[in-house]
């Protein structure tokens, strides 16, 4: 079967359908109803998942480890705020959580959220059925250890890292006795075009051949779909894109998400993808068995044969259509020498109960 987990009562595996996560994230700009609304539309978008962010901005991120940068950094250096002063705008209240996670089963969507502290850990705990981790703590061991210790699929997003760095995190969460998921990831959030030749969607052959019991997946922040359907065609089977409802709006992570109507023909081209895709296995498949009469060829008489012929090769010509009972081309040389039973009209064609 394979590498495989569950979230609430889907299976995910390379067998399965993917699973797609809509990383609402900050998107929800500080209002609870704002945040209901996106779930609302994620859902009717095609998500499986809705997800947050829990996190307490000083416990996230270094005021002044960021101020001594000297300046804003990648994407951060579009930000109007300051690092800290956007988290902590970002933040949820520890009390939306329950109500978040409510508002997901009324709408009959998994409820996610990525925590980044041992005390998000823990009121997570209470409400998700899985654990997201991000990139940025790939290296942060303790984290990744408690968050095992749950007894949980564990997800893990691999931005920005190197192998020796999954490798180090793969010891901890493989441990996970409810399996883990990689995702490739890259964690430049410009939404730049020129980002596509960074993705690097073959790491995913590389996580396949090295760690076999992970389910694969790809965390994206680029512009369309493109990286969703790679992703796809090379195993990977939990999707997560950031999501909204306007890439005008102002903050964070709005440039970069899909909206309801890209988010739906992602899902849409995905699933059609995921289809042709098959299972791998090399055969006549139903909706062309009548094609394959038509299409091949079979042993025809060049001219009349009577009862008693001995077949010579300048009596054989393969033409189209092979009926059940026909001779295909690759047999010829098996009848050459042989003696017909019975006459065999010209342009008809050859069956072994024919022959003697």
């Amino acid at each position: 079967m394979g590498a495989s987990l569950k979230i609430g009562e889907r299976v995910i595996s390379k067998s399965e359908k993917p699973y797609f996560i809509a990383d609402i994230a900050a998107n929800h700009d500080g209002d609870l109803a704002r945040a209901y609304k996106l779930i609302e539309l994620a859902k009717e978008a095609g998500a499986d998942a809705a997800k947050f962010q829990n996190f307490k901005a000083n416990l996230i991120v270094s005021k002044y480890g960021f101020e001594a940068l000297g300046h804003q950094l990648s994407h951060q250096a579009s930000w109007k705020k300051s690092v800290f002063e956007v988290y902590q705008d970002a933040s949820l209240r520890d009390d939306w959580s329950e109500q978040l996670y409510n508002k997901c089963r009324e709408v009959g969507i998994e409820y996610m959220t990525s925590p980044y502290d041992m005390s998000s850990v823990d009121l997570a705990d209470r409400y998700v059925a899985a654990f997201k981790i991000g990139s940025g703590d790939i290296t942060w061991t303790e984290i990744l250890e408690y968050i095992t210790g749950k007894g949980k699929p564990v997800l893990l997003a691999t931005g920005a890292s190197s192998l020796a760095d999954v490798d180090r995190a793969v010891e901890i969460i493989g441990k996970s006795s409810a399996g883990y998921a990689l995702f490739q990831c890259n964690t430049n959030y410009t939404a730049a075009r020129e980002n596509l030749k960074y993705i690097n969607l073959n790491v995913l052959r590389t996580y396949a051949e090295r760690y076999p019991n992970a389910v694969l997946g790809l965390s994206d922040h680029t512009h369309g779909d493109v990286t969703v359907l790679g992703s796809i065609a090379l195993g990977a089977r939990i999707i997560e894109k950031h999501f909204t409802d306007d890439n005008s709006r102002v903050g964070p992570d709005h440039g970069f998400s899909m909206t309801p109507d890209s988010w739906r023909e992602m899902v849409r081209r995905s699933l059609e993808l995921f289809e042709a895709l098959g299972d791998g296995e090399k055969r006549i498949e139903e909706n062309e068995k009548e094609s394959a009469v038509i299409q091949r060829r079979a042993l025809y008489a060049t001219r009349e044969l009577e009862a008693g012929t001995v077949v010579t090769p300048r009596d054989l010509f393969p033409l189209r259509p092979i009926h059940p009972d026909g001779i295909p081309p690759f047999e010829a040389e098996t009848l050459i020498g042989k003696r017909l039973r019975h006459t065999v009209g010209k342009d008809c064609y050859l069956r072994r109960s024919d022959f003697e």
